[in-house]
């Protein structure tokens, strides 16, 4: 027996072979509530068939499903057991890695609003995938990193990034990949406590931490088009230090984009704006917004019910006492703002709150 399992009780970092699994049950023993505590969507089947379902572990399924549901696209999240042997298992017999489940997060999303792969991004980037039978100080083969793919399509997805992901994590110096990548099996929901945990207990236990690495995703290939000017933004060099940023962006830009900064509400350019266009990053030129989502909300920023697919990413924001949810350019990474759920509901229900200062309208 090694050190580790020593440690951390017996051999929890070890896979059980199916034939020495816990036997489980025919039934669920605990009843399985109907409806998202947050979204107040659905978490049990049938779903709108325009939706499509992606299972992800990585880690404690506590902290990972707040960031999942938090992402707009996101129909509903419910957190269960999957990737073992043990038919309906207990939270306690998955604990006891007698299972060979993981920790998992049903995330239900429309493919209109929010790609597979921004989600795989978002997977890859807020925990450690290369731990191993474990994720932070939480040991155990339920907490090990994996994907369970529905499809041909997520596979095939799921294994480019991790492989484009691969190099950029050992440059960092961390070791390989080892995120299990495997067709999903039966999904076994967890107990109603475990239902959007962090919802119901806001300050619980959350022992995800990423890695800091920029998981690299296909977003928008396409030529911004406006008026009669174009522009490739794959084509653009983008700085490679901070002093090249300086440079290129005034100091409230720089403040704003790099700093993650706010400016002061109703001061902006584009609060009220209603010409029409594409709105830009400022730092590199990215489309992000069409003019037709956006709305006056109130807030003092220019707001919009969703931005183009593909061009933008989404970050957990624990600043300030409060858990939210960062808007960045998906191509320089640049801040923009933040994303709440208390926009218009016949548009989806999502506010973006930008800063003018990130923004450049390309007028049509």
């Amino acid at each position: 027996m090694s050190l580790l399992d020593t440690l951390f009780g017996g051999r929890k970092t070890e896979m059980i072979a199916a034939d020495q699994a816990l036997p489980g049950s025919e039934a669920p023993r605990f009843d399985i509530p109907s409806t998202h505590a947050v979204l107040g969507t659905p978490i049990q089947r049938p779903f709108p068939a325009n939706l499509e379902v992606a299972y992800f572990g990585l880690g404690c399924f506590w902290g990972a499903e707040r960031i999942f549901w938090q992402i707009p696209g996101v129909y509903t999240t419910a957190v269960g057991y999957l990737g073992g042997y043990t038919p309906n298992p207990t939270y306690e017999e998955v604990c006891s890695s007698k299972t060979g489940h993981t920790e998992a997060v049903m995330v239900v999303f429309d493919p209109a609003k929010v790609s597979y792969a921004e989600l795989l991004k978002t997977f890859f980037e807020e925990h450690d995938p290369t731990q191993g039978m474990r994720q932070g100080n939480d040991w155990g083969t339920q907490y090990r990193s994996a994907i369970f793919t529905t499809s041909d399509e997520q596979a095939k997805t799921a294994r480019e990034i991790a492989d484009q992901l691969q190099p950029k994590l050992k440059e960092a110096g961390y070791g390989a990949i080892t995120t299990e990548i495997e067709p999903a099996g039966p999904f076994y929901y967890a107990e109603d406590y475990h239902q959007q945990y962090l919802h119901k207990v806001p300050n619980g236990y959350c022992g995800l931490s990423g890695t800091g690495v920029s998981c690299p995703v296909p977003w928008a290939t396409q030529p911004v088009s406006g008026g009669s000017q174009e522009l490739d933004v794959t084509s653009i060099q983008l700085p490679q230090s901070d002093d090249e940023w300086r440079q290129r962006l005034t100091p409230m830009q720089y403040h704003v984009l790099r700093e993650a900064g706010t400016e002061r509400p109703f001061t902006g350019e584009y609060v009220d704006t209603e010409t029409d266009g594409t709105y830009r990053c400022a730092a590199c030129g990215n489309q992000l917004f069409d003019s037709g989502t956006k709305y006056h909300s109130g807030c003092g920023w220019p707001s919009f019910t969703e931005a183009l697919p593909g061009a933008v990413e989404y970050l957990q924001d624990s600043t300030h006492g409060m858990v939210r949810t960062e808007v960045r350019c998906a191509n320089c990474h640049s801040h923009l703002g933040h994303v709440f759920p208390d926009g218009p509901r016949a548009a989806g229900g999502n506010r973006f709150c930008m800063n003018s200062v990130s923004l450049d309208l390309l007028e049509r």
